[in-house]
């Protein structure tokens, strides 16, 4: 295999498992499941929680991947939950922009709301739009998938999933892209199945001196393409006046790899990527900071991925906390 093909293929594994819709990174980990899980949009008994983030990826390479989303859900009486998603996602001369709703209906099965055992149900519908510049194509020679013009086209998708939180553990299960149909945009023969599985599991142990630990992961499936992922996280919380510290460690790996020639002989890199998060809580208001590192022989470029997130936590009680524990 020539080097040119092997980027390509490490920057579709990348950024092809979620480039339909909103672009899976980690930005779940820095306290917005919601962005993944439509089920937890106002998952907490109180109040609600606004975040943006923003991602670029490649620091001196034209045209790299950038991301922007900014999502708000909350608690509308006992038991609904609303949320809305406005994001933005670039990559080179292809783009798509985006707006979801969500509704998610909650059953507690605790009477108190100071304790959790809690079972929910979520629905996100979707407007977006994608759009293939090929403007500064070359089209001196004749190619029929090539227009040489800008393109666009709308469309509605689907996500839907469920959670189940009790006390300190939670878990979710997430269907994407359910009703996703061929937008025409690249060529006739794209595919309609872009549907894409997610499964989390996570626990929140409370050690001595206050500190709490979070092992969580994240598997993702693509339907159409069999390509799978698992992301294996580790955070921990440290309270302080008024908030807390937080910060940890995501690795990320895919079960399909590349072969290419090293030398002579035929080797396999499969995409492995390390994430290391630190974030504060402040009162009402949240800062986060991740980066991103590939690892292996082969990476595009030398630098990582930069990600800040700001988030706002509004509509609290009068001791500026959730009812619930950390993991809402």
């Amino acid at each position: 295999m020539k080097p040119v093909p092997i980027i390509f293929f490490f920057l579709f594994s990348m950024l092809g498992f979620s480039q339909e819709g909103i672009p899976l990174y980690s930005d779940y980990l820095t306290d917005n499941y919601y962005l993944v899980h439509p089920s937890m949009a106002g998952s907490s008994f109180e109040g609600g929680k606004a975040r943006m983030t923003l991602r670029k990826q490649w620091f001196g390479q034209e045209e790299a991947p950038n991301l922007q989303t900014l999502s708000a859900h909350m608690r509308l009486g006992n038991r609904s939950g609303v949320g809305a998603i406005i994001f933005n996602d670039q990559n080179g001369y292809h783009s798509q922009t985006g707006l979801y709703l969500t509704y998610a209906h909650h059953i507690n099965f605790f009477r108190s709301s100071a304790e959790l055992n809690q079972l929910s149900f979520g629905i996100s519908v979707g407007g977006m739009q994608n759009s293939l510049d090929e403007s500064s194509f070359d089209v001196s020679d004749y190619d029929p998938i090539i227009g040489g013009i800008k393109q666009s086209t709308n469309y509605f998708n689907i996500d839907t999933g469920l959670s189940y939180n009790l006390l300190n553990f939670y878990a979710h299960v997430t269907i994407k892209n359910l009703l996703f149909r061929n937008r025409n945009l690249y060529n006739e023969y794209e595919s309609n199945n872009q549907r894409k599985y997610l499964a989390s599991v996570g626990y929140i142990f409370e050690l001595k001196r206050k500190l709490s630990l979070e092992p969580s992961f994240l598997f993702q499936l693509s339907d159409f393409t069999k390509e799978k992922l698992v992301d294996i996280n580790l955070k921990g919380y440290y309270p302080i006046r008024e908030g807390r510290l937080w910060g940890g460690l995501s690795y990320r790996r895919t079960f399909e790899g590349a072969k290419y020639y090293k030398g002579d002989v035929i080797v396999s890199q499969k995409l492995q990527m390390i994430t290391s998060i630190i974030g504060i809580d402040l009162k009402n208001f949240v800062f986060a900071y991740n980066y991103s590192k590939p690892i292996g022989d082969i990476s595009f470029g030398k630098g990582g991925f930069h990600q800040i997130t700001i988030g706002f936590n509004f509509l609290r009680g009068n001791n500026g906390y959730y009812y619930v524990k950390g993991i809402l």
